[in-house]
């Protein structure tokens, strides 16, 4: 199955996505502009029914978003990574492919100021809403 995936995906995106094999999932680092058709196209043509986790990441000059999605019940795993620039810190919302993004997403938006464009409601999920900054960010100040 991951070859055929990684074929279609090949086809699709090629120049778009880099494609890492590893022994038990494969890892897809893709840019963010085009990350809600790859994931759509992850659920609808190939299955992958369940969004695991994702998660922000703050490299300094960058923000990273890594998901994690399995296909149910074979167990077939596939990462995708998609950068975002710092200065403009948005990507698309993945809430209406599986809802189990809604409060992942809320988490990363407050603790990492990523915004989720299309998200149905996008606010701050662990800290009061006059917090002011994201602690999770390598440049967030503690008082």
């Amino acid at each position: 199955m991951y070859q055929e995936l990684k074929e279609r995906l090949l086809k699709n995106w090629d120049g778009k996505i880099e494609i890492n094999e590893g022994k038990d999932f494969f890892e897809i680092i893709t840019q963010s502009e085009i990350l809600f058709t790859l994931m759509e196209f992850l659920k609808k043509e190939f299955g992958f029914n369940y969004l695991a986790n994702l998660c922000g990441v703050d490299y300094g000059e960058k923000f990273t978003m890594v998901y994690h999605v399995c296909r149910i019940p074979e167990n077939l795993k596939v990462c995708v990574k998609a950068d975002i620039p710092r200065d403009n810190p948005e990507i698309d919302s993945l809430t209406c492919l599986w809802p189990a993004a809604d409060f992942q997403e809320r988490e990363v938006y407050d603790l990492m100021g990523i915004v989720f464009k299309g998200h149905p409601d996008l606010k701050r999920i662990l800290l009061p809403e006059d917090f002011e900054g994201h602690p999770l960010r390598k440049d967030y100040k503690a008082v």
